[in-house]
């Protein structure tokens, strides 16, 4: 398995903490709860969220790209529907 970052970790996660508490986007809770009622641990929902941050982030700091909402919305709606055993 891979390393790691752990600061990394705790600053993407914290960027989904915000988003839940803010409620900006709602959907990133939504997709919290899904994932959560779906079997996902808590750490595991947001890891998989922060993927769908990360891809903001990447095209940001690669592309000189605004926020897209819109791709952003379309990666949590398409995360994992079930936990991998």
């Amino acid at each position: 398995m891979k390393k790691h970052n752990p600061y990394l970790q705790a600053a993407i996660f914290e960027v989904v903490d915000n988003q839940m508490e803010g409620g900006d986007p709602p959907e990133t809770k939504e997709t919290f709860d899904r994932l959560l009622g779906e079997g996902f641990s808590k750490e595991d929902a947001k890891k998989l969220i922060g993927q769908a941050i990360c891809v903001e982030i990447y095209c940001i700091g690669k592309y000189k790209k605004e926020f897209n909402r819109e791709r952003y919305l379309k990666n949590l709606r398409n995360l994992p529907r079930e936990p991998q055993e």
